[in-house]
C-alpha cells in the first residue's frame, strides 16, 4: 500500500509542477499564481504547499540529489572524485528520459531568465554541495573535508555552466555530451 502510496505523491508532486512550468512559460513567472497552478493541476492550493513551500519551490526542487550522490558513491572507490562526479552525471543524464529532459530545459529557461530565481539558485547549490562532498567521502583515500566542499562546488559550477550553455542552445545538443565536454575543459589544456 505504501509503494501506490508513494507513487500517486510522486505522480501529484510532478503534475504540479507540469502545470507550473507551463503556465509560467504561457504568461510568464510573476504573472502566475499558485491558485493558478493548483487548478491547473487539479489539487487545492493547500495541496500545492504541501508538496512545495512557494511558488519559486516549483521550479527549484527537484528528486535529483539523492539520485546523483547514490550514483557517485556506486563508482568505484578509488576513482578521484571529480571523475567519480562526472561519470555519476553523465551517466545519469545518459539514462534520463526526454520527457524530463525537456522538464530541465524549461526549468533551466525559467531560472536564467527570472532574476530572483537565479539569486535563489545560490542557495539551493549550497545544499547540493553538501550533499556532493558527503558522496565523495567514501572514497578510498578521500580529500580532506575542506578539499570536498571546493571538489563539489567545481563540480555543480561545472555542471551550471553545462546546463546554461545547453538551454542558451535551446537543448539542441545532447545534455550529457555537453555535461561531458564542460567537465572536460576543467583539464585544459587537455591531458593524454
Amino acid at each position: 500500500m505504501s509503494g501506490l502510496r508513494e507513487r500517486k505523491k510522486t505522480e501529484t508532486r510532478r503534475r504540479i509542477q507540469e502545470h507550473a512550468l507551463r503556465l509560467f512559460q504561457a504568461k510568464g513567472y510573476e504573472a502566475t499564481t499558485v491558485e493558478e497552478i493548483a487548478a491547473a493541476a487539479g489539487v487545492s492550493h493547500m495541496t500545492f504547499f504541501r508538496y512545495f513551500p512557494s511558488k519559486p519551490a516549483v521550479v527549484e526542487n527537484d528528486d535529483y540529489d539523492p539520485m546523483i550522490a547514490e550514483l557517485i558513491r556506486s563508482r568505484p572507490a578509488a576513482e578521484e572524485p571529480l571523475t567519480a562526479i562526472r561519470r555519476a552525471l553523465v551517466g545519469a543524464l545518459r539514462a534520463m528520459p526526454a520527457a524530463e529532459q525537456a522538464t530541465i530545459l524549461s526549468r533551466a529557461r525559467l531560472i536564467l531568465g527570472e532574476p530572483a530565481l537565479r539569486a535563489r539558485q545560490i542557495e539551493s547549490q549550497r545544499t547540493t554541495r553538501e550533499i556532493f562532498a558527503a558522496a565523495i567521502a567514501d572514497r578510498d583515500d578521500p580529500p580532506p573535508a575542506f578539499h570536498r566542499q571546493v571538489l563539489a562546488a567545481a563540480a555543480l559550477s561545472t555542471l551550471a555552466v553545462a546546463i546554461d550553455e545547453w538551454a542558451g542552445g535551446n537543448g539542441a545538443d545532447d545534455l550529457a555530451d555537453v555535461v561531458d565536454r564542460a567537465f572536460a575543459a576543467l583539464r585544459w589544456p587537455a591531458r593524454t
